[in-house]
Parts: C-alpha cells; sequence; structure tokens
C-alpha cells in the first residue's frame, strides 16, 4: 500500500480471517470457534505482505480463534484489543449449515432481513456495528479491525449510513482487506476498497 501524508484522513482496514473447514463448505461460522486451516493459514501470511508498511494507530480482534490467528500471522500482534462487537453474526438454529440447505426449509430467508431463528436479528448486529464504529470514530490515524463476514459487511453498511438489509450487497471473501473511509472530510464516509484478495 502506498504511503499516507500526515494530515490525511483516517481509514478502517476491515480484514476477514483467512479460510477454515467450514468457509470451505459453505457453512454458517457464527459463534463456533473454529481455526484456520492450511489454507487459511497461508493466507493470512499474504494479508500481512499486503499491508506491509501499514502504520495503524489501533488494531481491533474479534475474540474467536480465526480471526485472532489470522492478526497473528499477518504481524499485527503488537497492543491488538479484543473487541467484543467485531464477534461473527450469532446464527442461532442455523450455525453450521449451508443456504442451500437452510432454502430447504424456509425458501425465502435473507440473513440480512430476517435475521436467524434463537440467533441474532439484523438490528441487534447493526447496533454492535455501530458501536464499534463509535470507539473508531475518536480515533486518529488509520485502524485495522480483523473479524469475520457478516459483521464487516454490516460494519461497511452502517458506516456509509445504510439500512442493515443492505449489508448484504458487500460480499466478502475469505482473507480480504475492505477499506473505509472518507471523500473530502469526515462527514463524507465512502468505500475506498473491497474484498481486495490480491498479492500486492
Amino acid at each position: 500500500m502506498p504511503q499516507r501524508e500526515p494530515d490525511a484522513l483516517p481509514r478502517l482496514f476491515l480484514i476477514r480471517h483467512g479460510d477454515t473447514d467450514w468457509t470451505d463448505l459453505q457453512q454458517h461460522t457464527g459463534r463456533t470457534d473454529i481455526p484456520l486451516n492450511i489454507t487459511g493459514e497461508e493466507r493470512a501470511l499474504e494479508i500481512g505482505v499486503r499491508l506491509q508498511g501499514e502504520n495503524f494507530t489501533k488494531v481491533f480482534t474479534s475474540p474467536l480463534i480465526r480471526a485472532q490467528r489470522t492478526r497473528e500471522l499477518a504481524g499485527f500482534s503488537a497492543n491488538a484489543e479484543v473487541n467484543h462487537d467485531l464477534v461473527e453474526w450469532d446464527y442461532g438454529d442455523y450455525e453450521g449449515r449451508c443456504s442451500t440447505d437452510i432454502h430447504l426449509d424456509n425458501p425465502g430467508w435473507d440473513l440480512f432481513r430476517d435475521g436467524a431463528p434463537h440467533g441474532e436479528t439484523p438490528e441487534e448486529v447493526a447496533t454492535r456495528a455501530r458501536k464499534f464504529l463509535e470507539i473508531v470514530m475518536l480515533l486518529k490515524g488509520d485502524v485495522a479491525a480483523f473479524s469475520s463476514g457478516h459483521i464487516i459487511r454490516m460494519i461497511a453498511a452502517m458506516w456509509i449510513g445504510l439500512e442493515p438489509v443492505s449489508g448484504k450487497y458487500f460480499y466478502t471473501s475469505t482473507a480480504s482487506v475492505g477499506i473505509l473511509g472518507f471523500e473530502h472530510k469526515r462527514e463524507q464516509p465512502v468505500l475506498l476498497l473491497w474484498n481486495d484478495v490480491r498479492l500486492q
């Protein structure tokens, strides 16, 4: 990533964890604390290459092991802070199930509209995303957050002032980097980069 001017507006880097056995099978992985697989560890190392030279004022991480291990392998262990609002969506009865399987029982189901039975609603996840962003907005300089796919998508939607259901439009691959920032001033939040998985 290119060097930044000292007075540049701050950015929020959202980094999704690397691959796990469940993500490979497209199973909903909410609170199940499943580790990275070999591919996930390799791709976490690649994140470190991609972000080499970035200086973060603060690094946050989900408490889940897949996010924490991604952060460690990417080389951002120093002064990292666990933030529980970065934990993945609680999928309730849909934990461990694939969308195709869920749609056999519930054909019209949409996570970002309906939430999950005995899990979290979209508004509950949006509330967590807003709480995290309130912390970020108080900081100066660039911030990194290592987390999971659906909560990252919700954070992006909240950043630019959309409704929770809009999170479904921000697809996020494993081991991807997204950057949220501002155009000319803090009152103009924008997406600067999304779902980047390239080695640079």
